[in-house]
């Protein structure tokens, strides 16, 4: 009998290990050969795949030798540092290449037809990638990875929160937020010599900024709370940037490690702060105070009010706390960028920023003047420059779908699984769609509106483009000009000599070394 079990087990063990060999090498090693082979037959190549690490290695080699690159301040030439691995692949295989993420095919799109088909898809052929537990501790399962009916669901609740009539109420406090920034800077130039302030780094003063923008506007009378929750996710930002690029290894997310373990309390400490913001507020409408006029009190709102027939239309409340993490660090985050390559940009081109402060002073009015929505809303100079800002410098370098079936994209067959890599920063740059002057600071390209700025009308990527374009751009350009129109009207400025220019991409696009900038206060 004895015997027999053992027998048993063996033969068990054996079937196993052979499915388990089996598997392994169909994933690693079948399967990236049968794919390649089916994509060189339509004339797409690219580096060959090495056994279960792909491109990786020399993906990281490539950023490695370019991560001490600095650029001549007028030079917007970024792709060197963010993107080595894809200028390279793309100088030797052309804008449609295939690369290996581990044993992942990964499409490179350059070509903006085929970007298109993919971005305006709505029968969820092209699916966001799981982007893994450290970037969803951080943002959440909200509407940036949503898909299918979740997606559905929470975009009907969300957006009645981003339409332009709610946020343009919100520019007061924008406003007030930003004034006290300004404020502080007056005061430090008025003491100094030549009525100048230094900014040490300005980038950092806009991320606290605009935390703060964020906690008022989403949080209310919360928004205490609400900076707690901001300091524990420029943490969570940082394990998430650490992941990037790494080969997956299943179930090592349940493993105690350091990082694990730190993540697991930062997300314990968010989610608790939510939560408890989230149960005030629902405490308070059952008192008939209401869910609040922010950001956070219009979303239960419209949850609360969802139709009872449509039960698919209301959100848990670890769905709405998950939105609460995405619209809090993409509120943030991303703007702040986007503020601080403003100004760069503006530091550099003096002839830019004095047009930028006479259209202020004409539409919004002098210092003393408060600034209002309405008034916001016709600085068409600043949406140029601001688009242009994105054009060059916007926050995310590249983003990632993932096809769901077997399908084809532009005349080429994709199998199921295969990434489609689109490199945002490199098709900004691509001077058969914009021109000549691709690689300048020319706001004016913009003058006509997005759709005309480019051969291509959907060539703006900066806020993507389809029904998964982002939901907070209106509230991201209003606060963006809230500020910079509280700036320049108050201040010259420009870059410091001893600013270096090295982008680094750490989820999102920002200075290296920070933004130094000087500020010379005007006398009107």
């Amino acid at each position: 009998m004895a015997s027999a079990a053992v027998l048993g087990l063996v033969a068990l063990v054996v079937v196993v290990a052979t499915w388990l060999w089996t598997a392994v090498m169909h994933h690693l090693l079948w399967r990236p050969y049968a794919v390649a082979k089916s994509f060189r037959r339509q004339g797409i190549r690219g580096p060959a795949y090495r056994f279960f690490v792909g491109n990786n290695e020399e993906s990281k080699a490539m950023r490695v030798a370019t991560a001490n690159d600095v650029l001549n301040i007028r030079s917007h030439d970024i792709i060197p540092r963010v993107l080595p691995q894809y200028q390279a692949w793309t100088a030797s295989y052309g804008k449609v290449f295939l690369s290996w993420t581990g044993y992942t095919p990964a499409l490179c799109v350059g070509d903006y037809d085929m970007v298109k088909q993919i971005l305006s898809n709505k029968s969820g052929l092209y699916n966001k990638p799981d982007p893994g537990p450290n970037i969803l501790a951080l943002l959440g399962k909200g509407l940036v990875f949503a898909d299918g009916d979740l997606w559905t669901r929470h975009r009907h609740v969300v957006h009645p929160a981003f339409t332009m009539d709610k946020l343009k109420r919100m520019a007061t406090t924008m406003a007030e937020c930003a004034g006290e920034v300004v404020g502080a800077w007056e005061a430090r130039a008025a003491a100094g010599s030549g009525g100048v302030a230094r900014v040490e780094n300005i980038g950092q003063q806009f991320v606290e900024l605009t935390a703060d923008v964020i906690s008022h506007t989403a949080f209310g009378s919360s928004y205490r709370e609400g900076k707690e929750v901001f300091v524990a996710q420029r943490e969570l930002q940082y394990i998430a940037f650490t992941s990037i690029n790494k080969v997956r290894v299943p179930s090592l997310q349940y493993l105690p490690t350091k990082t694990n373990v730190r993540r697991w309390q930062l997300t314990k400490k968010v989610r608790g702060t939510l939560m408890a913001i989230i149960r005030d507020r629902q405490a308070a409408a059952k008192d008939a105070r209401g869910y609040g006029n922010d950001l956070l009190g219009l979303m239960l709102e419209a949850n609360a009010s969802a139709d009872a027939g449509e039960q698919r239309a209301a959100m848990s409340l670890d769905e709405i706390i998950d939105e609460c993490k995405t619209f809090f660090f993409a509120g943030h985050d991303t703007t702040s960028h986007l503020l601080t390559w403003a100004v760069f940009l503006l530091g550099t081109h003096p002839e830019w920023q004095q047009k930028l402060r006479e259209e202020v002073l004409r539409e919004c009015g002098g210092t003393k003047a408060p600034i209002h929505g309405d008034a916001l809303n016709k600085l068409k100079i600043a949406t140029m420059v601001l688009y242009e800002t994105l054009r060059l410098y916007g926050a995310v370098t590249i983003i990632a779908r993932k096809a769901a079936a077997d399908t084809e994209l532009g005349g080429v067959k994709i199998p199921k699984g295969t990434m489609t890599m689109i490199p945002i920063a490199m098709m900004h740059r691509d001077e058969e769609v914009w021109g000549a002057d691709a690689g300048k600071f020319n706001p004016d390209r913009f003058r006509n509106g997005v759709g005309r700025a480019a051969k291509h009308p959907s060539a703006m990527l900066g806020f993507s483009v389809g029904p998964r374009s982002c939901i907070g751009q209106d509230f991201a350009m209003l606060e963006a000009k809230a500020t910079l129109a509280l700036i320049v009207r108050r201040f010259e400025f420009e870059v410091a000599p001893e600013y270096v220019h090295a982008p680094t991409d750490f989820l999102t696009l920002q200075p290296k070394c920070g933004l130094p900038i000087l500020l010379k206060l005007l006398h009107q």
